[in-house]
């Protein structure tokens, strides 16, 4: 069975930000997990390219809409290639075929009786692109969110029957495991106790959107039509535009990756949409936390935006990805503060992990004919650090298994300190001057190139760079968790399955260590980022 996993669609009024990054370097975490695994994943990302936000900002730029969304769409292209995420699917909300199954979705909901026309009224935020519950007497109102002006509306729009929906939401949301953090679900089923109300799914007089079939004048709300991306994105590419070709080709999503700000659209509407349709429904929705800066929220007014694209080019991939997934508790609001970035990488990484790895490396090739050690007294899994590569391997797949990056890489980095301090402990610089201590030496070092290969196994998924390097210069293969069509580096052949790969024992005696060089260089800013 596939296993399908989505970010949002980005909607692209502006270049990528951290927000988006965040996002999809987790998933792409994620991803190359269940590869590892052995699972056949789909993972889907992509753009949300129509509604009146696009449409005016595309006019105050002097463009038109599509060239606007083409400018933007090409940005998270690139920058996700760049970030070497591993996607499967790029969706643009703009795609031919994307209007079709939009159409053809709309046809079965309609088909259901879940279709009106009403009248809205209401306070509208064209950034949200959401009518707010503000009172009609309040004076110049304004979101709560982007602390804009909000816009009366009043309007005859086609509407989706959610409230014949009900019952059927309450059970969903009750579900163990539907949403996750559990916060999130209290959120939510807040929410859903007071009622569902039918929305609206269409707009008049907006020209840059998908047209309603059958109803003239009116254009697809911007969330009716980009939750239908990630089923368009199910289609192969160049496929006809079909929804039951579609949904054969890995629906249900396994899990929805959003932020906490679109929880609603995911874990209530889109599951009633879904239900109209005679579709299955996702089996979870994660909504994340929101990022800020030293403690303030980033925004252009401040001047403290983070741009993905420069932190990538001046602090890499490794770095960026181990404090996003190692310090801030996946689901939580998280902090970015530049001085901790910099010690917990330089500690975590440089120190900890990559001085383990070299100092060790470089003791057994200088002892031992450029080879891995015989293994001695260390084959054993009652061996002090094969008890602490397995308790790191449970709580690795556990963390990982719930979306608990932070837990994981936490696992990895702790099974580090465990070697480095047996190496302390062990001296082998001090016992290879005693007469008859060869052997001993031997199994000291091997128990610690061991773990640290472990470590390195643990670190596939979160710093696949890393731990490729760290791999190489332990003469190991490096396991492949990239999405099938991207270049990638295979496994080699004989290599075991990556689980099968964690069990103690994996390095082979006699077997050539390559020259050790740093796997991980100090992370040095000059300027503030």
């Amino acid at each position: 069975m596939t296993y399908t996993l989505t970010t949002p669609l980005y909607y692209v009024n502006d270049k990528p930000h951290l927000g988006s990054a965040y996002t999809t370097l987790a998933c792409d975490a994620l991803a190359r997990y269940q590869r590892l695994k052995g699972q056949t994943v789909l993972f889907i990302t992509g753009c949300d390219e129509h509604g009146q936000k696009i449409q005016r900002t595309a006019e105050a730029a002097g463009l038109s809409p599509q060239a606007h969304c083409d400018a933007v769409s090409e940005q998270y292209r690139q920058l996700w290639q760049s970030w070497q995420i591993s996607n499967d699917r790029l969706i643009r909300t703009t795609d031919p075929r994307h209007r079709h199954i939009v159409e053809q979705f709309f046809a079965r909901v309609e088909a259901n009786g879940d279709i009106v026309e009403g009248r809205q009224q209401g306070w509208y935020c064209v950034a949200c692109e959401e009518f707010k519950d503000d009172p009609h007497e309040a004076q110049d109102p304004e979101c709560p969110i982007h602390r804009r002006p909000l816009e009366w509306r009043d309007e005859l729009n086609l509407f989706f029957r959610l409230s014949r929906y009900q019952q059927a939401i309450e059970a969903l949301i009750a579900r163990e495991g539907f949403i996750q953090p559990a916060s999130r679900r209290r959120e939510v089923e807040n929410f859903v106790k007071q009622g569902l109300r039918d929305f609206s799914i269409s707009r008049i007089n907006l020209p840059w959107g998908i047209p309603v079939p059958g109803h003239e004048g009116h254009t697809f709300y911007v969330w009716f039509d980009a939750l239908l991306g990630y089923l368009t994105a199910l289609l192969e590419p160049g496929e006809e535009a079909d929804l039951d070709t579609a949904i054969t080709r890995g629906w249900p999503a396994a899990v929805h990756v959003i932020g906490k700000d679109i929880l609603r659209f995911h874990a209530v509407y889109w599951p009633a949409m879904l239900l109209s349709a005679g579709l299955d429904l996702p089996q979870q929705v994660f909504g994340h936390g929101f990022l800020t800066r030293e403690g303030q929220k980033m925004g252009k007014s401040l001047g403290n935006v983070l741009d993905p694209a420069e932190l990538l080019q001046r602090c890499g991939r490794d770095a960026v990805r181990w404090y996003l997934l190692r310090d801030i508790p996946f689901g939580d609001d998280g902090d970015f503060q530049q001085q901790r970035f910099i010690d917990l990488v330089n500690n975590d990484l440089a120190n900890t992990i990559g001085n383990l790895l070299n100092r060790t490396s470089s003791m057994a090739r200088r002892w031992f004919s450029e080879a891995v050690p015989p293994a001695g007294t260390a084959a054993g899994t009652e061996h002090p650090l094969a008890q602490a590569a397995e308790g790191a391997r449970q709580q690795a797949l556990e963390g990982l298994d719930g979306l608990d990056f932070r837990s994981a890489a936490e696992a990895a980095l702790q099974l580090a300190i465990s070697a480095n301090g047996y190496l302390n402990d062990q001296a082998p610089w001090s016992k290879m001057k005693q007469p008859d201590s060869c052997e001993q030496v031997a199994a000291d070092l091997y128990a610690v190139l061991e773990a640290a290969r472990i470590v390195a196994l643990l670190l596939a998924p979160l710093l696949p760079d890393l731990s490729g390097r760290m791999l190489t210069q332990l003469g190991q293969p490096v396991p492949c968790s990239t999405a099938a069509s991207a270049e990638a580096q295979p496994a080699a052949p004989a290599a075991l399955p990556w689980l099968e790969r964690l069990a103690w024992g994996g390095l082979e005696a006699g077997a050539a260590l390559p020259e050790p060089s740093p796997v991980m260089a100090r992370l040095e800013l000059d300027s503030p980022l």
